[in-house]
């Protein structure tokens, strides 16, 4: 099958075009520079030059393609106009040829009750408010739209606990924690939502699933662990809500959340097995 993707030179891209290689498809994916281009060649893909507000480009690519998958994601204030701009030229592109896998995230079920599904309701926090207008658009429309929600992502010395938890930690000699963090992390390892990613192109149209292990880990034992990642074991500094705001702007809210989510749809509906499930093993480094 070929394969077309956006974001594939990035933290999920990356280990997503290696299993999409594993899986034997052939794929391109979108490169905004040249460094890009050479992270991508380097995994087996086919760069094309352009950027997400290359519809144009986009819609050509798509159009060559049997599948395309969307992780690529704009940072501005106006996200969420490049992202419904982007899916649109995507589907258009592929029609009813292929199946078009959105990415979405699981934040948008705000504080879950309990562990929950998909069909849970959504609360979302102002950070991730945007996706469900775009969300549900995607899947209105005609050919195969699959909706994938990654949980947090981390694995290989990168994703938002490294940004956000770990590099303070190495410059201070003490990791950020939000409150008391009895709060719960639905997480995901980056090579396992690679897997999921891959195994979505042959979904059922209009599916949407949890990209999460399983793991509902407390923060605060996230935390102790990526103390040992950022070489100053057990040395935590406990933040109000409104301290964490400041340090960390709007995202704050997101790592507040207190989420427990299930994979059963995608374990049942795909045969996904997520296979990193010792976190804080992993996130200790």
């Amino acid at each position: 099958m070929k394969v077309f993707l956006t974001g594939g030179s990035g933290y999920v891209g990356r280990p997503t075009v290696r299993a999409l290689v594993r899986h034997g498809h052939e794929v391109s994916a979108l490169a905004r520079s040249d460094a890009a281009a050479s992270v991508l060649t380097g995994l087996g893909a086919r760069p094309v030059p352009g950027g997400l507000t290359d519809t144009d480009v986009l819609r050509a690519a798509a159009a060559e393609a049997d599948g395309v998958i969307h992780l690529g994601q704009h940072y501005g204030p106006d996200t969420a106009e490049v992202d419904r701009a982007a899916a649109d030229a995507l589907q258009d592109g592929l029609g009813d040829r292929g199946t078009y896998v959105h990415t979405g995230g699981v934040w948008v079920y705000g504080d879950t009750e309990g562990v929950v599904g998909e069909d849970a309701p959504q609360r979302p926090p102002a950070i991730t408010a945007w996706r469900r207008a775009n969300e549900e658009r995607v899947l209105s429309r005609g050919g195969n739209p699959v909706l994938v929600m990654p949980g947090l992502v981390y694995g290989h010395g990168g994703g938002l606990a490294e940004t956000f938890f770990v590099a303070p930690g190495r410059e201070e000699g003490s990791v950020p924690l939000i409150g008391d963090g009895a709060n719960h992390w639905a997480v995901v390892h980056a090579d396992d939502i690679a897997e999921l990613y891959a195994l979505a192109l042959q979904a059922p149209p209009k599916s949407v699933y949890a990209g999460v292990s399983g793991q509902n880990v407390p923060l605060a034992e996230i935390v102790t662990a990526l103390t040992h990642a950022a070489g100053c074991p057990d040395q935590v500094t406990r933040l109000t809500y409104a301290e964490a705001s400041e340090r960390m702007g709007p995202i704050a809210e997101a790592f507040a959340l207190d989420q427990r989510l299930t994979p059963a749809r995608a374990r049942r509906e795909l045969g996904w097995t997520p296979r990193h499930l010792d976190v804080l093993t992993e996130l200790r480094g």
